[in-house]
């Protein structure tokens, strides 16, 4: 009786004959016995570690697994002995051909690439003992333990690394935002005294134009003898120096007298001058171009701040 998944070889006098399928079969008894009870069905095979050294001279531990399957077991019996044995011995030796080939870091990071090239060799040298091999995985990697320190180490770095790369281009790009922003203001700021400059310059020309016209009509009346324009234009001046002069905010306290008299005459000019316009007759001038004529010299009135002689 052959259980389900596996295959039984027959051997009569001690030479193979046939394969024994799951089931019953009759055989002559001593004659015919069963030379191997080959397991049909898909196996995991265990791959012990060993140390392998790497392209870098890197010391490191490997394991790994084997999925295989016996498609013919006659050949699988009789082809190779100890057919576990030999899977494993072959996956050792292959796997020390591949990783030595590479570094310790694709060691770590190629292990698709590891398990496919480790496939692909295993399946083609154990196709004559009528195996098929499904699948080779390398299950564990372990760097000495220096190596594991230094490769910590170098993690850290490379994050501290590409932490302060952005934290510099982070303040880069605030740098450039804030000089952006500065210039802007400038040009701004530019443009405003700019446009101040334009109105304070046409503000002094209409000044300018303003002072020419007086000065012209005082020029003009000192032309035609009117020496009481001449007083009203010194006594103006006179009394607006004095009063900025008072509003300065150095100067909280005048003392008086100040040039007293001089301030009081001009008033007095300044009042002559409107009186004389009050009584001069509508119509009538004293000269060319409608100037009131002067009346009366007015008798001179006593200074109060003049000390008695």
């Amino acid at each position: 009786m052959v259980r389900q998944g596996y295959e039984y070889t027959l051997e009569r006098l001690g030479r193979y004959t046939t394969s024994l399928r799951p089931g019953f079969s009759l055989i002559i008894p001593f004659v015919d016995r069963i030379g191997h009870r080959m397991n049909m069905m898909e196996q995991v095979l265990d791959i012990p570690t060993q140390e392998i050294i790497t392209r870098d001279n890197a010391v490191v531990s490997v394991d790994g697994v084997v999925f295989y399957q016996v498609l013919d077991s006659a050949r699988a019996a009789y082809e190779v002995s100890n057919l576990t044995a030999a899977v494993t011995a072959l996956t050792q030796t292959n796997l020390r051909t591949v990783m030595g080939a590479l570094d310790l870091d694709e060691s770590l990071s190629k292990r698709d690439e590891i398990n496919a090239r480790l496939l692909s060799v295993i399946d083609d040298a154990t196709g004559p003992w009528g195996l098929k091999v499904t699948r080779v995985e390398v299950r564990d990697i372990q760097p000495p333990s220096d190596i594991v320190n230094a490769m910590a180490r170098q993690m850290k770095a490379e994050r501290e690394k590409r932490a302060v790369t952005l934290e510099a281009e982070g303040l880069r790009a605030a740098e450039i935002l804030r000089a952006e922003g500065a210039k802007q203001a400038q040009i701004l700021e530019a443009e405003g005294r700019r446009e101040a400059a334009f109105r304070d310059a046409e503000a002094r020309e209409r000044e300018a134009e303003a002072e020419a016209a007086a000065t012209a009509m005082v020029s003009k009346a000192i032309a035609e003898g009117d020496l009481q324009a001449v007083n009203y234009f010194v006594a103006l001046k006179y009394t607006e120096a004095l009063a900025a002069f008072a509003a300065s905010p150095n100067a909280k306290t005048v003392f008086l007298p100040l040039e007293a008299t001089s301030l009081i005459g001009s008033v007095g000019g300044i009042t002559e001058l409107v009186r004389g316009l009050q009584d001069a007759p509508a119509g009538s001038g004293g000269g060319s171009g409608g100037v009131p004529a002067r009346g009366p010299a007015a008798p001179p009135r006593p200074n109060p701040w003049k000390e008695p002689a």
